[in-house]
């Protein structure tokens, strides 16, 4: 036989799904057996709160759906920007992006780094609370439930740029038409006549790379020409996975005559590769980039490379949390997409004989 829940149990839930938005401060406290200064001090990112009190009412505040009203929500001249990893020339262009909407809003920006976890810690969603920040921007990153629901309960707006993974249709979210990049990057080298392409891509577990990865198989699918997985290698976004994975392709006997690069720092650690081992680009190797870093253009041969428009990205990813936090938008806005276009330089030529 199924037992009835305890009334006061049934009572909270009811009143839960009743008043949600509406519960005060006042009432959260009763509930929690606290006073409402502790309620507010929780709400603050005060550090003088006992760990299970804190823990109690930020469930109380999750549960009730508890968001800040506007004018409790006084915010710091801030946008708080999260990268997983604050390095490379990708990231100053990130930087410059937001930075230009924050000075046209007055505001300043704060730069975080989760080093190299996708999901930042507790302790920086705590930091953020305390800040009250007008939004966050996040950078190859996400959040956790819980972080999700301690930003919003500050009525902290928050948008990802180009998410690690699938953040979900409740996520504002930034991106760049990263398969259509692959796609393109890879039909150029087959339109040259390269038939035997290989493929070096960031971490398997970010959404971007493997969208580049299947744009690249997409494109010899299309053309009837066999995948070979033998010719895929995946690494990360630097410098050292290009030249690495590079030397593995090139030292087959069976190379290949054409290489598409997950980004430009890992074409640059290919150049290398090919450099170490007599070869030259393009007339023995071409390659091909993506992101059209600033240095892309100044390299020898200049690279060809599809261009991700990071600056723009990051100014829209800006303009978005603002518009949130001023309640201009919601958060049924989920995903927004701008266009890669291929710049051809002269890393790329027709293969020899």
């Amino acid at each position: 036989m199924k037992q009835p829940k305890p009334a006061g149990t049934q009572a909270r839930a009811q009143t839960a799904q009743s008043t949600t938005q509406t519960a005060t401060l006042a009432e959260i406290a009763r509930e929690a057996g606290v006073s409402a200064p502790t309620v507010s001090k929780v709400l603050n990112g005060r550090a003088d709160v006992a760990p299970a009190t804190r823990t109690r009412v930020e469930a109380l505040l999750r549960e009730y759906g508890y968001r800040r009203r506007r004018a409790e929500a006084t915010r710091s001249p801030l946008i708080d920007l999260v990268f997983h990893e604050l390095e490379s020339a990708w990231a100053m262009e990130v930087i410059r992006g937001v930075e230009t909407v924050a000075r046209e809003a007055g505001l300043s920006v704060v730069l975080s780094e989760s080093a190299g976890r996708l999901t930042p810690g507790r302790t920086w969603a705590d930091q953020v609370a305390a800040r009250r920040p007008h939004g966050v921007v996040l950078v190859l990153s996400d959040l956790d439930a819980s972080q999700r629901a301690l930003l919003t309960s500050r009525s902290i707006p928050f948008v990802v740029m180009d998410p690690a993974g699938d953040p979900g249709d409740d996520v504002p979210s930034i991106g760049a038409t990263n398969w259509q990049g692959g796609l393109a990057a890879t039909r150029h080298l087959i339109e040259l006549g390269h038939r035997r392409i290989g493929a070096i891509s960031g971490p398997s577990r970010m959404m971007c790379s493997r969208a580049r990865v299947d744009g690249y198989r997409a494109a010899l699918e299309t053309a009837g020409l066999p995948v070979d997985p033998e010719l895929i290698k995946a690494g990360d976004f630097h410098h050292e996975a290009g030249y690495r994975l590079g030397l593995e392709l090139l030292r087959r006997p069976d190379r290949p005559t054409a290489v598409f690069a997950g980004n430009d720092l890992q074409a640059l650690g290919l150049y290398e590769a090919a450099r170490e081992l007599g070869l030259r680009v393009p007339e023995d190797l071409s390659v091909v980039g993506f992101d059209d870093l600033p240095v892309a253009r100044w390299v020898g041969p200049p690279l060809t490379t599809v261009r991700q428009p990071l600056m723009e990205m990051a100014e829209a990813a800006a303009r978005l949390v603002l518009d949130l936090g001023r309640e201009e938008q919601t958060s049924t806005a989920t995903r927004v997409e701008l266009a890669t276009s291929l710049e051809v330089r002269s890393s790329t030529a027709a293969p020899r004989g």
